[in-house]
């Protein structure tokens, strides 16, 4: 049986790994060619667009904000988990960019690249109980009180928020960001439902007595 310090130091890397995923889909792939990579993503844009404000810091600002939600709805562990999350996603969104140019240079293959290592480090996230900030707080908490994929929500207030940021800035970025959302979305559910235990006690190269613990 692992000890709790042990599994906590465990949840942590995986939080850390998880955020920085997402903050790297943004920062090489997704903000450079102005795709919202989701509700928060476009808001973010839409505060660059209005008031010059830096993409890292108006993204952190919009996820800080919805941690009273997450420790009223949630818990003060997934608040502090999702405090983390948008801490390391905004620092790799930073540093991604600027460390790491953009290496298809090609819209559609950074919308395809980012979209899927979005839905990696956002599925990771959610898989710890910890919101990837933003609207993300939203679904997890409609996941834990109507019993649903907290992809579903996700999906649809998104949604909401491209269109909206479409109207403002540009129409040809609801295509894109719709995409990216039905990508990532896809994945985050594919990664929340997944269970490494079953593929686990499945590996022929595991002693039987193993598979039985």
């Amino acid at each position: 049986m692992k000890k709790p310090h042990s599994r906590n130091v465990k949840k942590l890397l995986i939080i850390i790994a998880g955020a920085a995923i997402q903050g790297y889909s943004m920062g090489v792939f997704l903000f450079p060619n102005a795709i919202p990579s989701g509700g928060a993503g476009g808001l973010t844009v839409l505060f660059h667009h209005w008031f010059h404000v830096p993409l890292s810091i108006a993204l952190w600002m919009l996820n800080s904000s919805m941690l009273v939600f997450a420790v009223y709805f949630l818990s003060a562990a997934s608040a502090m988990g999702t405090l983390l999350g948008i801490t390391v996603t905004s620092v790799s969104v930073n540093l991604s960019g600027f460390l790491w140019d953009t290496p298809f240079h090609n819209e559609w293959l950074d919308l395809a690249c980012g979209s899927v290592l979005l839905g990696i480090g956002i599925g990771i996230l959610l898989r710890q109980g910890v919101s990837n900030g933003g609207i993300g707080i939203v679904a997890l908490i409609i996941s834990k009180y109507r019993s649903v994929n907290p992809a579903t929500p996700l999906f649809i207030i998104n949604w909401l928020i491209f269109i909206l940021t479409a109207y403002v800035i540009d129409w040809e970025i609801v295509v894109q960001a719709v995409i990216c959302q039905y990508v990532s979305t896809r994945i985050v559910a594919w990664i929340y439902q997944f269970s490494f235990q079953a593929i686990y006690l499945k590996l022929p190269f595991l002693p039987l007595g193993w598979r039985k613990k």
